[in-house]
């Protein structure tokens, strides 16, 4: 009520009458300076300590930056080895794909030269046995006689051709050259017609004929 109001206010005024009467007005004022130093202070530290937590969050949140810079950069890292090695995985790979394919190619290039060397070396041997076959024949027929001489090649000597020296020998020697055809490498005495007729037997390969046309011809020699 409004008497309740003006009596708590009289004592009040009571109070702080009887207050300064005990403190004076000087312990007053020093109380109260002090009051508003410390206040003043209290706020300047306030002001320190939120401008501190305003700093201090900002550093918090750089750290979290940091943070999250670090982590992107380290999955970046991450991918980029995994990359590398995908890399690096596919070009042994590819490597070995093209040194795979390589030591085919040089397997296939060697079965071919092998079977090259095989067909030579077939028809190198049945050429020899064709002309071992018809060596009886030519000596009993034409007087002729076959040696077997050095680097596989074959010497012909031809006798009872000179009337006037029927031991003296006619030769040639013969071999089969490295594309299989037959290469006169000697002939003595020596006949102009060789080359003709080793180009006729390679193109004939009629060997009988060849023999008995190079005889002709020492009998012909024989002659002049």
């Amino acid at each position: 009520t409004e008497d309740e109001i003006m009596l708590f206010e009289r004592d009040m005024k009571e109070f702080w009458i009887e207050f300064k009467s005990v403190y004076g007005t000087e312990q007053i004022n020093q109380t109260l300076s002090l009051r508003d130093s410390c206040k003043g202070s209290i706020e300047v530290l306030s002001a320190k300590w939120s401008r501190k937590l305003k700093e201090g969050d900002l550093m918090i949140d750089k750290i979290k930056e940091y943070n999250n810079e670090i982590l992107q950069q380290s999955k970046c890292i991450s991918e980029k080895e995994e990359q590398l090695t995908e890399i690096k995985l596919n070009q042994e790979e590819e490597q070995q794909k093209n040194l795979t394919d390589s030591i085919q190619e040089l397997k296939e290039e060697l079965e071919k030269q092998l079977e090259i060397m095989s067909s030579k070396d077939k028809a190198v041997k049945e050429k020899m046995e064709r002309l071992c076959k018809s060596k009886v024949l030519f000596e009993k027929c034409l007087g002729l006689e076959i040696r077997r001489i050095h680097n596989e090649q074959l010497q012909f000597i031809f006798r009872h051709i000179d009337h006037k020296d029927p031991d003296k020998p006619y030769t040639f020697t013969l071999s089969i050259n490295e594309q299989g055809d037959y290469e006169v490498t000697s002939c003595t005495p020596p006949l102009d017609c060789i080359a003709e007729f080793q180009l006729k037997v390679r193109e004939t390969n009629n060997f009988p004929a060849f023999i008995a046309n190079i005889r002709k011809a020492f009998t012909a020699l024989s002659y002049k």
